[in-house]
């Protein structure tokens, strides 16, 4: 992409102007392992009932403005009424909705990097301070006494859980405890929760007026193309993000495609079983590096987080030599020398570690 000339960003806000355009890295490859996408689709039958879905919606119509059909199916699942739901353009517009609704000068936003780059980045748009509570180093654990001591400064709050890039979770006992600590919001992204072995924190809305939780179709339902998110939350909050939000921002088609695929969500769960297994299978195989220099931390999401000699030279090489693409977080703070891998199909999986041997023995 381009870049932004001066006599261009001279007209630009000034938060604005601070930006450079995201930039995912992406190169055409045999196998993509980057993104955090399911590598494996939807099955097939789930498939067909989204073809069919999607053959007879009309496209001549602008959709339902909150999608209030897949909104009601959401809310019944987790025992909601529709008004603690709202759908978005995918995670990422609901994020940057948050902080334009709740954010700006003097609202603070308080996270726990490493952690997912939007958070800052959108906080940053939105003209919002950004302070950091940084995990642990070497187990990338939150600090919770640190956090709980500064949440009651902050508007928002985000835990991230799994988080991304590392994988690990938080546990919903903390995030009430700073929910109780704090009159500001408190965000609990759970975009990665269906490969995860413990409850989410949606469980809590109905308890914590200040508790919001994160989802996406992008993961476990194998929707990344069709850009959906929710957000589950107090009817008030909700509201606030709805006096927010684009008109018609989610299309047709992707509430079209969104609801049938949450409709087959039993046909789904033997994929995300499958994953979760090959996530364990390739955890041990890269373990077993250890004496080439390679660390895997475990992780409840579907990839892992990989620190290895030269990462972003391995990375150039796994791209040009054996056309597998691994998302580079090497020269981000607190992640040198680290690779974020998603976990793929176990043919997948074999082709990267194979090329991650062979280019570590011979370095």
């Amino acid at each position: 992409m381009a870049q932004i000339p001066d006599t261009v960003r001279a007209l630009m806000r000034p938060s604005a102007a601070e930006l450079e355009p995201y930039d995912p890295a992406f190169t055409p490859v045999e196998v993509n392992l980057s993104a955090n996408e399911n590598s494996y689709g939807l099955p097939a039958e789930v498939r067909a009932a989204v073809n069919q879905a999607l053959a007879e919606v009309p496209v001549n119509r602008y959709p339902d403005p909150l999608a209030g059909e897949l909104r009601a199916e959401i809310a019944a699942y987790y025992g909601l009424a529709p008004e603690n739901v709202i759908c978005g353009n995918g995670g990422d517009e609901l994020i940057y909705n948050i902080f334009l609704a709740f954010g700006g000068e003097g609202h603070m936003v308080l996270h726990c990097p490493p952690d997912f780059s939007v958070y800052e980045l959108y906080a940053s748009l939105a003209e919002s301070p950004c302070e950091s509570v940084w995990r642990d180093p070497a187990t990338f654990a939150i600090d919770w006494e640190k956090l709980r001591a500064r949440v009651a400064n902050a508007t928002v709050t985000i835990v991230t859980t799994p988080n991304n890039p590392t994988g690990t979770l938080a546990d919903p006992a903390e995030v009430e405890a700073l929910a109780l600590a704090t009159d500001g919001l408190v965000l609990v992204d759970e975009a990665y929760m269906e490969f995860a072995d413990m409850r989410s924190c949606a469980s809590l809305i109905s308890h914590y007026p200040n508790i919001l939780v994160l989802r996406t179709f992008s993961k476990a339902f194998a929707l990344a193309g069709a850009r959906l998110g929710y957000v589950l939350a107090d009817p008030g909050v909700v509201s606030a993000l709805a006096a927010v939000r684009q008109p018609y921002s989610v299309g047709v088609l992707s509430q079209t495609a969104a609801l049938a695929a949450w409709r087959h969500r039993p046909q789904i769960q033997p994929t995300i079983d499958e994953i979760v297994q090959q996530r364990g299978e390739l955890y041990t195989r890269l373990s077993e590096l250890g004496d080439l220099g390679v660390t895997v931390w475990p992780s409840s999401a579907n990839f892992l987080l990989v620190r290895l000699p030269h990462a972003h030279e391995v990375r150039c090489r796994l791209r040009d030599e054996h056309s597998v693409l691994v998302r580079d977080f090497s020269s981000a703070p607190g992640l040198t020398d680290c690779l974020r891998i998603t976990v793929g199909t176990p043919k997948e999986n074999k082709r990267l570690v194979d090329g991650i041997v062979s280019i570590l023995r011979e370095a």
